[in-house]
């Protein structure tokens, strides 16, 4: 049991030190799984525009 706590107390450290990374890693895989599981063809063809907005 001990052994789950550390792995806790770590991972909140982790996040505690790493806010902005943490934040740049879920809004990552928010956007792969909206356009994997929930886009439709117009949701995609958005994306395509703004994505040439900033290449």
């Amino acid at each position: 049991m001990e052994r789950k706590y550390d792995q806790q107390a770590y991972n909140k450290k982790w996040a505690d030190k790493n806010k902005e990374h943490k934040r740049y890693l879920s809004y990552k895989s928010t956007t792969k799984t909206f356009i994997k599981n929930y886009a439709n063809p117009d949701d995609l063809e958005e994306l395509k525009k703004i994505i040439k907005e900033f290449q």
